[in-house]
Formats: C-alpha cells, sequence, structure tokens
C-alpha cells in the first residue's frame, strides 16, 4: 500500500510564496508518475501539474504556467509543488497523487493513491 503526506500549506499574502511536498512510501518511488490536485468545497477536484518518474517531463494546467513548478527528488521519494505568485484563487486543498504508469496526465483514472491534503490560503 502506498502512503503519501502533504506538508507545507498555510497562510499567504497574494504575491507569496509556499512550497508544498508530499513523502511517498510503499513503493518503488522513481518508478512511477506523480501529480499535484486541487479543490475547493462545492468543487470538482482539478489538476494542477504532474511529472514522470525521473523528473524529465512536467505538464502544467494553463492557469499556473509559470508560476508554479512541479519537482522530485527520487532519493528521499518526495514530489514538491514550489508555488509562486500566488492568487486568491488558488486558494485550495491541494492533494498529492501517486500515477498507475511512468507518465501521468489530468485525468483522475491515471491515480492510484491520493493523500490527505493541506490547506493553501492566498489572502487578497
Amino acid at each position: 500500500q502506498v502512503q503519501l503526506v502533504e506538508s507545507g500549506g498555510g497562510l499567504v499574502q497574494a504575491g507569496g510564496s509556499l512550497r508544498l511536498s508530499c513523502a511517498a512510501s510503499g513503493r518503488t518511488f522513481s518508478g512511477y508518475a506523480m501529480g499535484w490536485f486541487r479543490q475547493n468545497p462545492g468543487k470538482e477536484r482539478e489538476f494542477v501539474a504532474s511529472i514522470n518518474g525521473n523528473g524529465g517531463w512536467t505538464y502544467y494546467t494553463d492557469s499556473v504556467k509559470g508560476r508554479f513548478t512541479i519537482s522530485r527528488d527520487n532519493a528521499k521519494n518526495t514530489v514538491y509543488l514550489q508555488m509562486n505568485s500566488l492568487k486568491p484563487e488558488d486558494t485550495a486543498v491541494y492533494y498529492c497523487a501517486a500515477a498507475k504508469t511512468y507518465y501521468s496526465g489530468r485525468q483522475f483514472s491515471e491515480y492510484a493513491y491520493w493523500g490527505q491534503g493541506t490547506q493553501v490560503t492566498v489572502s487578497s
């Protein structure tokens, strides 16, 4: 069983930065893609970014391109989401997800395991 534990959320002013971390355990980390999603109450969970197994390929939703960076450290079994130039509309619970394969995109069905989420709140 894969376990994912997110950390790094919090309250930040608009224009500020946060770095989310997700520590994984339970399978060979480098063999699978990882992703970040976010969700607000009453809304669907939406894709934010994904990264392939060796970190050489990344994919972002349009609204975060140029502001967010996904990365991974396979030696530490950890994936990160660096969030810069944060906006109030980035406020959400952010979830880490472990994919079923080496590459992954924006579809929920591509992911097998999910973390518990970490709250990010951006004040205006």
